[in-house]
Parts: C-alpha cells; sequence; structure tokens
C-alpha cells in the first residue's frame, strides 16, 4: 500500500475545492493499492470532509498542524481536542515551512508529536535537510538529530508516519536522484528500525509530479509521497495517485 497524502498549504477556496472534488466525482479509477491523504487549510477541513463524504471517496482528511496545549489563551492557535472533535484522520508536523519560516524546533515538535499520537490520530512527522547542509556533507547528521529530538519518548507509534523531504528540492524545481531518495530513506529506516518501531511507513517530498512519480514510488523503503503544488490541480494529483 502506498500514501499519496496531499498537502494543500495556504491555498485553495471553496470554488477551488468545488472543482477539484468535481473532477474525483466523475474520476474515481484509483490503484487498489492507493491510501490517499489531503490536509486542507484548517478552516476548510469541515467543508472538504463533507464534500468526501458526500461523494463516498475513501480519502483520510487532515490537518496541516496544531498546537501541543489542550486550550487555552494561544492566539490563533488550534488544538487536538478541537480536530479531534472533526473526526480527522491525521496531522502533519515539522513541514519544513513551520521549522524555517515560523522557527519550530525540535524541542517544540516533540511536544506536537506526542500531543497527536496521544489522541489516535495519525502523525506525519517531517524531517529534512537544507541545500548548505547537503553540500557540506551534513544530511545524515541533520536526519538523526530530528529523528532524536523530534521523536524523543513518543509513544504510540503505530500511528506515526515519517516524511522525508530535502528543503532544497521543495518547489525549487530541483529533483533529488533515485539514489539520494534511497540513501535517505535506507538511512531514516534503519534508524527506526533500531530506535523506534519496525517498518513505519516513510513518504518523499520534494518536487513531486505526474512525471516523476513512477520512478519515486519504485526506490527502495519509499512507502509513498508528500505532494505540495501538484495536489492542488485534481487532473495532476490524480495522475500521481496512479503512478
Amino acid at each position: 500500500m502506498k500514501i499519496i497524502a496531499a498537502n494543500w498549504k495556504m491555498n485553495m477556496n471553496f470554488n477551488e475545492i468545488n472543482n477539484f472534488f468535481n473532477f474525483f466525482d466523475k474520476n474515481r479509477d484509483f490503484k487498489n493499492d492507493r491510501k490517499v491523504f489531503i490536509a486542507p487549510p484548517f478552516v476548510y477541513i469541515q467543508y472538504v470532509k463533507d464534500k468526501v463524504n458526500k461523494l463516498n471517496l475513501s480519502f483520510e482528511i487532515g490537518a496541516q498542524n496544531c498546537f501541543y496545549e489542550d486550550k487555552g489563551a494561544f492566539t490563533g492557535e488550534i488544538s487536538v481536542n478541537m480536530l479531534n472533535d472533526l473526526n480527522i484522520d491525521f496531522v502533519i508536523i515539522g513541514h519544513s515551512e513551520r521549522r524555517n519560516i515560523f522557527n519550530e524546533d525540535d524541542y517544540l515538535l516533540n511536544k506536537k508529536v506526542k500531543k497527536v499520537l496521544s489522541s489516535n490520530m495519525k502523525c506525519i512527522f517531517c524531517i529534512g535537510e537544507k541545500l548548505e547542509e547537503r553540500e557540506e556533507g551534513k544530511t545524515f547528521d541533520i536526519l538523526k538529530k530530528q529523528l532524536e529530538n523530534g521523536l524523543k519518548s513518543v509513544n504510540n507509534v503505530e500511528n506515526l508516519i515519517i516524511a522525508y523531504e530535502p528543503v532544497w528540492a521543495i518547489g525549487t524545481g530541483k529533483n533529488a536522484t533515485n539514489q539520494q531518495i534511497e540513501e535517505a530513506h535506507t538511512f531514516i529506516k534503519d534508524f527506526l528500525n533500531k530506535n523506534v518501531a519496525n517498518n513505519l511507513p516513510i513518504l518523499y517530498g520534494g518536487s513531486v509530479k505526474p512525471e516523476n512519480i513512477t520512478e519515486i514510488l519504485s526506490c527502495n523503503n519509499v512507502d509513498g509521497v508528500l505532494v505540495g503544488g501538484a495536489s492542488l490541480v485534481a487532473e495532476k494529483f490524480y495522475k500521481i495517485i496512479n503512478g
């Protein structure tokens, strides 16, 4: 089973969401070994869930982020309890944009991962190196640090999913080679097997598109993909699901 996860980021509106699902209402012939996830912006989560339920699509719906406290004076934040009220399936934690734009560090992300997993929702935990870190030969050091700190004392790992997203390949048009993807995923898998749990899913995220999806999914230890820009266009996302 391959996971095809869409991260819509701060995109889409009602009209665009309607058009997206009008396409999928007419195009339902998905590969049997695909599990589709969609993470809309917070304000559209319920609307998207209603769309999926009405059309009887077997898509799992999640959130792009959350906070680690249950409630309180945290203006602008969303709690796991609130997400549970919506009966969502998963939460993305630690996306490179949360790390690099909003300065979320490993300590904060560790608290978020624990909170999500304690709620019985799936947690897609993102890790990845910047261009300068790769050029300096620090890729594995960075991944090890992010895994050790982000997953410290984490339990309930049966709902944990890892997403490797080389920051230099996100929205840049630059693609990691098959060798680079396999090396990173093999390193992550070995770390998880030794320190966390065996056979946790590992997704690849980095300029995933219809033109490269088949090649990416053929890489060793790649259990699916985390898709950004290409997931906003129904026709492209459909081709990725069936890649």
